[in-house]
């Protein structure tokens, strides 16, 4: 069974943030080479505060700008404060150190390379075309929209009935009369599908066509209904800048596995322990396995 559009949606979130997370480490873009201050007559620019504000702990992003701007400019002085330091202690020449080295330097690669080939690829257009490819596929169930009267007792909801058959207005008569918390809505509770609501009130409100009620009380656990359709129709789909983001995810999360599972298939990859090369093949198996595009439009939980 496909699964609902949001729901195909999420399972695309995993990827998508550690994608994110990867980006967060410096882009090879650069500001432009303001010097905003010197340290011992070494310029710091606007490049340098750019990438230190990438590594701020998130709570900076709650900062106004100029105080985040700031934050950013005494972390460079700190950082290049303790580096100096270090470089005089010749801590650079350590084999640990050169490991780290290298190990950031890849990491940056591999960041500038998401950007360059997975995230700059996905364009606007193309969150739209699988928006639009998606919706398209659905197969949305009915809906509809009721008001409804709830009463304690059985002869309060006929006697409800006799006033509506009467020429009584249903939202008014709500307002005074029902111990709903809808009632304030005039009954209304807005749309809703099959398997929303308790069983006998799910079966009258969907046999009514718009503008029908009740003609007998209908009981449920809560006391006695008295049911009115005001529209039915096909569930609407969620409107696209409600979910564009999170297409956007799914399509950086599709691109980014497409070229993962391309270079994995072209490596010689030698892990001897069995059991953890076991752990990371099926890791990988995971990933690669959840990469298929869902096609999976069938309507909205």
């Amino acid at each position: 069974m496909k699964r609902p559009f949001r729901q195909s949606l999420r399972a695309h979130a995993g990827v998508a943030a550690m994608i994110a997370a990867l980006l967060s480490a410096p882009a090879f873009a650069q500001e432009e080479e303001e010097v905003v201050a010197t340290l011992n007559g070494e310029p710091i620019t606007a490049a340098d505060i750019a990438l230190a504000e990438q590594e701020l702990d998130p709570q900076f992003e709650q900062l106004p700008e100029e105080q985040r701007r700031a934050a950013a400019l005494s972390a460079v002085i700190d950082v290049r404060l303790f580096a100096n330091e270090a470089d005089e202690q010749g801590l650079d020449d350590s084999e640990d150190f050169q490991r780290r080295m290298d190990f950031l330097r890849q990491r940056a690669l591999h960041s500038a390379y998401i950007d360059q080939n997975v995230v700059q690829e996905i364009s606007d257009e193309a969150v739209r075309a699988r928006y639009d490819e998606e919706v398209a596929k659905m197969n949305p169930p009915e809906e509809v929209q009721a008001r409804h009267i709830l009463v304690a007792t059985e002869e309060e909801a006929q006697a409800i009935i006799t006033q509506l058959e009467g020429g009584g207005d249903f939202a008014e008569i709500a307002k005074e009369k029902s111990s709903d918390g809808s009632a304030s809505q005039g009954g209304d509770l807005g749309y809703f599908t099959k398997g929303r609501m308790v069983p006998e009130f799910e079966e009258a409100a969907f046999a009514l066509e718009p503008g029908e009620f009740t003609k007998e009380p209908v009981k449920s656990q809560f006391g006695y209904h008295v049911i009115k359709v005001e529209d039915r129709r096909q569930q609407q789909p969620p409107a696209f800048e409600q979910v564009q983001n999170q297409i956007k995810s799914m399509l950086l999360r599709e691109k980014y596995i497409e070229k993962l599972g391309a270079m994995r298939e072209d490596a010689e990859v030698d892990i001897p322990n069995e059991e953890l090369k076991a752990s990371v093949d099926a890791l990988l198996q995971q990933q690669l396995g959840n990469a298929a595009p869902a096609g999976a439009a069938q309507g909205q939980q």
